[in-house]
């Protein structure tokens, strides 16, 4: 069976209720929240289940934002999540987030299952372009999108407050036509 879900290195699926630990556990790691997102009070073990359950009755991918679990194929392990949001259908724009647990980094999963992501948004719902941030602190994240194939389109100065101080955020963009020359269809 061939599945467009399947890449070299990661599996896209969708997230089930036990996944729930793993999600908590990025919430519990100040720095993981850093990386994507601002650090939140902790929540309860009940609350991390809900999240997970919240996120099994999801749209359909590509109707609005959606999340995806990112299993590893040479472990079989849960070793993060992709998603879409801010999605614009009128514009053909949507926003894209990835969070890995850090044991599981520079491994190739994120640009499997970034690559696998843009080709479904891209290929199959006819979106025209993905947009992404990072803040200026993180120097994995800016050099993973150049590297990708993300273009820097701006820095908004001083946006995001983290960590005692403010940050710049930096804004990187792909069009359907950029991924498809990077990445051909194999």
């Amino acid at each position: 069976m061939n599945s467009m879900w399947v890449g070299r290195t990661v599996r896209l699926r969708a997230v089930e209720p036990e996944d729930w630990e793993l999600f908590r556990s990025f919430e519990l790691d100040s720095d993981v929240q850093r990386n994507g997102w601002r650090v939140q009070p902790p929540q309860s073990a009940e609350a991390a289940k809900a999240w997970a359950k919240e996120r099994t009755a999801e749209p359909k991918a590509g109707e609005e934002g959606f999340t995806l679990a990112i299993e590893s194929l040479d472990e079989g392990v849960l070793v993060g999540s992709v998603s879409t949001h801010h999605v614009a259908l009128p514009c053909g724009r949507f926003d894209y987030g990835i969070a890995l647990g850090p044991e599981h980094h520079r491994r190739g999963y994120a640009s499997d299952a970034v690559r696998l992501l843009l080709a479904f948004m891209f290929r199959e719902r006819r979106f025209h372009k993905c947009e992404a941030s990072a803040w200026s602190f993180n120097d994995a994240s800016i050099a993973f999108h150049l590297n990708f194939g993300f273009t820097q389109e701006g820095r908004l100065r001083d946006h995001d407050y983290a960590n005692g101080q403010y940050h710049d955020e930096v804004l990187f963009g792909m069009t359907a036509e950029e991924f498809a020359k990077l990445y051909p269809v194999s």
